[in-house]
This record gives C-alpha cells, sequence and structure tokens, in this order.
C-alpha cells in the first residue's frame, strides 16, 4: 500500500511540474498562422504573384514584426503590420514573388522577424512550377 501511495504521490508532483513547464511556454506574443505555405502552381516565365498569409496573435501579449526577410530578390515583403498587435487580434504579410529569369520548381522562404515566443518557428514559404514563356506569333 505503501508503494502505491508513493508512485501516486510522484506522479502527481510530475504533473505538476509539467503543467508549469506548459504555462511558461504559453507566456508572451504567440503568432500563428492561418496557413504557412502557399502554393502558386504553374505560372509563366514573368509572371508577377503575390499572396497573403494571415496570422492571429495567439499570446497573452502585443506581438511586434520588425521584420520581414527574404532570401532572393525575386521575393519581396509588400507589407505587414508595424504596430504591435493585441492578443486575439490579427494582422496580415504580403509577399510577392517576381519570376523574370526563373525557370523550373521555386521554393522560397520568408522569415518573420518579431518579438513571439515561438519566432525561431516563424517562417512561410510558397513554392511554384515557372515555366517557359510563350512567345505569341504576330
Amino acid at each position: 500500500m505503501k508503494k502505491y501511495f508513493f508512485l501516486l504521490v510522484v506522479l502527481a508532483l510530475a504533473g505538476q511540474g509539467f503543467a508549469q513547464v506548459a504555462t511558461a511556454k504559453a507566456n508572451g506574443p504567440v503568432i500563428t498562422f492561418e496557413k504557412s505555405t502557399h502554393d502558386f502552381g504553374d505560372i509563366a516565365q514573368g509572371d508577377k504573384v503575390e499572396h497573403i498569409f494571415k496570422f492571429t496573435n495567439t499570446g497573452n501579449e502585443p506581438l511586434m514584426i520588425t521584420n520581414v526577410q527574404v532570401t532572393c530578390g525575386c521575393t519581396t515583403p509588400k507589407g505587414w503590420p508595424r504596430d504591435p498587435i493585441a492578443p486575439g487580434g490579427k494582422g496580415e504579410i504580403t509577399i510577392a514573388f517576381n519570376s523574370a529569369g526563373k525557370m523550373g520548381r521555386q521554393n522560397k522562404v520568408v522569415t518573420v522577424v518579431s518579438n513571439a515566443s515561438n519566432a525561431d518557428g516563424a517562417q512561410i514559404s510558397f513554392t511554384t512550377n515557372v515555366l517557359e514563356k510563350k512567345v505569341q506569333p504576330q
């Protein structure tokens, strides 16, 4: 009987420890994207496309986006909120892609720099397949 009581006490203490860790991780702003990826499908070389990535601050403190970093000059962040986003507030980041000079499958990653507690994982991405532009006969 003492063994079972001891086991019960140990499990209860362990459960409290895990609950405190989960609570600590939830503090601060958290950026949660509706969709963190987008596929433009097939586009012709030279096409310019853009997509709006929507997100919510699911944390308990204001979210501040300080920068949106791209890895290529063909990808441009066209807009993101400059003001703090309150807990429960929503925002959008518009990303544009210019396929001039590109061919084949493209996979681009965009890093969202913010004060979010999950900022390490705050990346959005898109894919597309750039096809050769067909020349119209005159």
